[in-house]
């Protein structure tokens, strides 16, 4: 294998060998286009282009890092990571958005249909969380479904409610107070000291 080796562009990172990192970006290795995307935004030089670059790129490992550095980046559209054939790279993406407390009608929507139907449980979690950032009164709904999901997402869900208020709101705070799952009740109460 030729070109750049992860420490060598790791080390570039902290170096400020931008030239260094950068080469890193075209690897064959996608351990070494992950480090390079970090080592770059470390430097403060790593470009929308490139970042967009990253998250279109073949291998998850690079995605799912792309994602994680794109919730710094909010003009980085984040939709079509939603989107992603991977749980893995769909959940750094939501939790990106919610970074980005964007309520661009896109994000808003796809949040929503992930915090309701995805299959995996760490996607439904991020998607509320990051509903619940966001603030969007769209969420509501969905919010207080999950509020009935498993442990889990229900603790996220009990805390992206802080932004909303209504009948639906009190009335899921107020049976999360009484969840047999302790962490649930115990957001619940939290929520509601805050609210006092």
């Amino acid at each position: 294998m030729t070109g750049p080796d992860r420490r060598s562009v790791t080390i570039a990172g902290h170096t400020g060998d931008v030239s260094a990192a950068r080469a890193g970006l075209t690897a064959d290795d996608p351990t070494v286009r992950a480090a390079a995307i970090g080592a770059l935004e470390r430097l403060e030089a790593l470009t929308d282009d490139e970042l967009r670059t990253a998250l279109g790129d073949a291998v998850v490992t690079v995605r799912r890092r792309a994602c994680e550095i794109a919730a710094r980046h909010r003009n980085i559209d984040l939709v079509a990571a939603l989107a992603d054939a991977d749980p893995r790279v769909v959940e750094v993406a939501a939790w990106a958005c919610g970074e980005h407390e964007s309520n661009r009608e896109a994000v808003v929507n796809a949040l929503i249909a992930l915090a309701g139907t995805a299959d995996d449980a760490l996607v439904r979690e991020a998607a509320v969380a990051s509903l619940g950032a966001i603030g969007d009164e769209r969420a509501v709904p969905t919010i207080v479904a999950a509020c009935a999901d498993k442990p889990a997402v229900r603790r996220r869900a009990v805390l992206a409610l802080a932004p909303f208020d209504g009948d639906d709101v009190e009335a899921a705070i107020e049976h999360a107070l009484t969840d047999r799952d302790w962490q649930v009740r115990q957001a619940a109460e939290d929520l509601r000291r805050a609210q006092s």
